[in-house]
């Protein structure tokens, strides 16, 4: 398969071709946070551009959503084709062959974080609701952001990998086991990350036994007898071995290119087509450096007023209250203490009177995201000029949610421990519910490879 000495076809699991830049690059201006950060926040951005600037850099080879509203986009697409073919025809990102990369990052939140890039095949992923695939989206995916995604995918000769995978490896099977043979593996970079991003290093995975050996572990975390005695679920719910934790809109992008032109392959082809797979990073999600975080929402150009006159009536008057706090630490604090009672849900809320918590009780959804975001969706829906983003972090929430015509909502984050089962059970859950780690904490586009 794609002239790789591992593949297993069970599991759909690649050691893939991995690209590199070239010896001597300046690997902080070369590695840049994942295209969906920093979206309410230009200015992150430009700095960015100013580290970049005249040198090579994974900034010009993809579209921060930032600039996904602005009319230059055709422009930009055809800038980083071109700038993809650049770094290929003049060497600047080398071919390491195939292999595997053992990541060990560490963070202004966590010590060590581990993972594994490798190439899974797009043919074991479903995104839609009620997918019993290997490999599964965790949260809603929206149809309407694929198609501007899937355009700049179009003609690349490239991808680079911002998806975080997780497995649920409570052995610490797969991925724990290289941390300790580290020594036997050759090191391809060990560098800070720009913007706060921590410390990285990658230790290349070529020998074909150790491969065999992470390739084996995998396929018994695949065992559906296994699988069905650990969740304690029956035949009619399939194995899901690989949870996308970050970046579901991405891998879903790439899924909905490799449908696209598998349709003019022949039947060789569509087996070794290298864009029938995708470039991800797995974790464990046991991992001590594993965090969940919530995920915010601020809206833009509201009336604060009209917004809480709504929720009434959305959650009728007698099923929600709002309570007016004097800081975020007394909404933090109120939101903790409801956080044992299912019965009740809590969420914060910040605009430019001042701060506040909102309880909806006997909510009809699981968790406070899918309670807030069934309203904010019918309300965004019936008010055209009204903007949502997603944020990472109180200080941006506040900072944002704070200014006249805005609202900010504060969210509880969710256990990853619950995450498989909860997506096992009861199928993906609403849009945006988590975020691994902090906005800095989000995987810095580095290992490239090639999809034509």
């Amino acid at each position: 398969m794609l002239n790789s000495r591992i593949y297993s076809e069970k599991i759909g699991v690649l050691a893939p071709h991995i690209l590199l830049p070239e010896s001597g690059t300046d690997m902080e201006a070369w590695s840049v946070v994942a295209c969906d950060q920093y979206t309410s926040e230009p200015e992150y951005w430009l700095e960015v551009e100013k580290k970049a600037k005249g040198k090579p850099s994974t900034l010009h080879l993809i579209f921060p959503e930032v600039y996904l509203e602005e009319d230059d986009s055709e422009d930009r697409i055809k800038k980083i084709n071109d700038t993809m073919k650049e770094y290929i025809d003049k060497n600047i990102l080398i071919s390491h062959g195939p292999c595997m990369i053992f990541v060990d990052r560490k963070t202004s939140h966590a010590e060590s974080r581990k993972g594994l890039i490798l190439a899974i095949d797009l043919e074991k992923y479903d995104y839609n609701k009620g997918s019993q695939t290997l490999v599964r989206a965790t949260e809603g995916t929206v149809i309407d952001r694929l198609p501007p995604r899937i355009k700049i995918r179009k003609n690349a000769t490239l991808e680079l990998p911002h998806v975080m995978v997780l497995i649920d490896d409570p052995e610490k099977t797969v991925i724990e086991p290289l941390a300790e043979k580290v020594d036997n593996f050759e090191k391809v970079y060990d560098f800070e990350l720009m913007a706060s991003g921590g410390h990285i290093k990658g230790y290349k995975i070529d020998d074909e036994e150790v491969l065999s050996n992470i390739i084996s572990a995998l396929e018994k975390l695949s065992d559906s007898s296994a699988f069905k005695s650990k969740y304690q679920v029956g035949d009619d719910k399939g194995v899901l071995l690989f949870a996308v934790g970050d970046g579901n809109h991405s891998l879903a992008s790439a899924k909905g290119h490799w449908e696209i032109i598998k349709k003019n392959l022949s039947e060789d082809e569509l087996k070794n087509h290298p864009a029938r797979f995708a470039l991800v990073e797995i974790s464990n999600v046991h991992d001590e450096g594993i965090t969940f975080e919530p995920i915010h929402r601020v809206l833009f150009n509201i009336d604060a007023k009209d917004i809480f006159d709504r929720m009434k009536n959305f959650f009728n008057n007698s099923e929600i209250t709002f309570e007016k706090l004097d800081s975020l630490d007394m909404v933090n604090k109120k939101i903790e203490e409801s956080s044992q009672n299912s019965s009740v849900h809590t969420f914060g809320f910040v605009t430019s009177e001042g701060y506040g918590v909102i309880k909806v009780k006997n909510p009809s959804h699981n968790i406070e995201t899918g309670t807030l975001q069934s309203f904010l969706d019918s309300f965004i829906e019936q008010n055209e000029k009204t903007r949502i983003d997603y944020i990472h972090g109180d200080d941006v929430v506040t900072k944002l949610g704070s200014k006249e015509g805005n609202i900010g909502f504060y969210l509880p984050a969710m256990s990853k421990h619950d995450l498989f089962k909860t997506v096992i059970l009861e199928g993906v859950l609403p849009r945006k519910s988590f975020s691994m780690g902090e906005a800095e904490e989000k995987r810095f586009y580095l290992e490239c490879r090639k999809i034509v």
